[in-house]
């Protein structure tokens, strides 16, 4: 099953010159706790971003050039091999935007950290469908005077 975590403002913003535009302590920990000892796939600029490989999780990294990563991180040059290798495992796509593009139409769920924001952004997650899903309110929270909802999109 393939799952995606996204932090999004208003108008669909993700990153800026390939960082998080927010800084909300509650929302690093809710996606912590909801990708510890899950499998979570990126593209390279996506890990690159992250810094280093986080504990606990298995690391699965798209980058259309051969690129040097640490050893227990498994990479695929192109979207056929990445499509076999997680057709048949429980995997969440944590970014960046082509990766969202590429996965948000076969997504069993989305969940998505509703910013009540507006910010610059040069990269933003797909629209999508919001009929083809049911939507749960997972929980709200405010970081540094910015409110927002954690939301969970099922697949119907």
């Amino acid at each position: 099953m393939i799952s995606i975590i996204a932090a999004i403002g208003k108008n669909n913003e993700l990153g800026l010159n390939n960082d998080l535009i927010w800084h909300l302590p509650n929302d690093l920990k809710y996606f912590k706790e909801t990708t510890i000892n899950q499998t979570i796939v990126m593209g390279y600029n996506t890990f690159v971003s992250l810094g280093r490989v986080l504990p606990k999780r298995k690391h699965v990294v798209l980058s259309l050039e051969k690129v040097k990563l640490p050893e227990e991180v498994i990479q695929f040059n192109n979207l056929d091999d990445l499509n076999n290798y997680i057709k048949d495992k429980d995997v969440f796509i944590i970014g960046g935007a082509s990766m969202y593009k590429q996965f948000v139409d076969k997504a069993s769920k989305l969940y998505l950290t509703e910013i009540d924001d507006v910010h610059e952004a040069d990269a933003y997650f797909p629209k999508f469908d919001k009929n083809l899903f049911s939507k749960k309110i997972i929980g709200t929270n405010n970081d540094n005077g910015i409110n927002y909802t954690f939301t969970l999109y099922e697949r119907k």
